[in-house]
């Protein structure tokens, strides 16, 4: 009986947790660092999708629009995302509805703002000269996040964007198309394999 009452728990947990916007009650280590795993995310699975061929135009934004990509994710420094550049105290804006996890100076990340969106996806913004949010605001696509800067190890004003599962980084161009500034359509498979997680695009066929 008792563990029939501890499943169901933990399904009513996962539902709430997942079933519409984040949770908004962070732990303090969710509050203070920037790579963290969300409990209960790979618990029922070790692969779900994101479908980002079901969002709304007003669901998107572009973070820095008519930004210019200077640095592509990976490569042999193993850069964790991407460099966006347009001009100093440019206004950052948030990609998808979601809500503030952290809002604060971080290491060689300097100012940063990290949002935790539906079913784990998180989005992070550095180097930023002047965060706007806050740990807990809530916040839709298009929303202000803060200003571009160069605080933490940055030789020029910047975004470093990156999009992270359960802490780990993955490219942000299965997310977007950094040259048109556009959403990709396609439906994203994240699979958990040991300690480490595979972000994969499927296509979508539409007809």
């Amino acid at each position: 009986m008792k563990r029939a009452t501890s499943i169901l728990l933990l399904v009513i947990l996962t539902i709430a947790a997942w079933g519409g916007e984040p949770a908004k009650n962070f732990t303090a280590m969710e509050i203070n660092h920037i790579r963290v795993k969300i409990p209960g995310l790979f618990s029922a699975h070790k692969s779900f999708s994101l479908h980002l061929d079901s969002l709304q135009d007003n669901e998107f934004c572009f973070p820095l629009p008519g930004g210019k990509l200077i640095s592509s994710y990976g490569g042999r420094r193993g850069h964790s995302g991407v460099d966006i550049k347009t001009k100093a105290n440019d206004t950052i804006r948030c990609i998808f509805d979601g809500v503030v996890r952290m809002a604060k100076p971080y290491a060689a990340y300097g100012n940063v703002v990290v949002v935790r969106h539906t079913n784990g996806l998180e989005s992070v913004y550095s180097h930023n000269s002047r965060n706007l949010v806050k740990s807990g605001d809530v916040v839709k696509a298009g929303t202000p996040l803060a200003l571009t800067g160069r605080t933490g190890r940055a030789t020029t004003e910047h975004l470093h964007l990156e999009f992270r599962i359960d802490g780990q980084h993955f490219n942000p161009s299965l997310v977007l198309d950094l040259k048109d500034r556009t959403l990709r359509k396609d439906k994203l498979i994240c699979t958990k394999l040991g300690n480490r997680i595979t972000v994969k695009s499927k296509l979508i066929n539409k007809q």
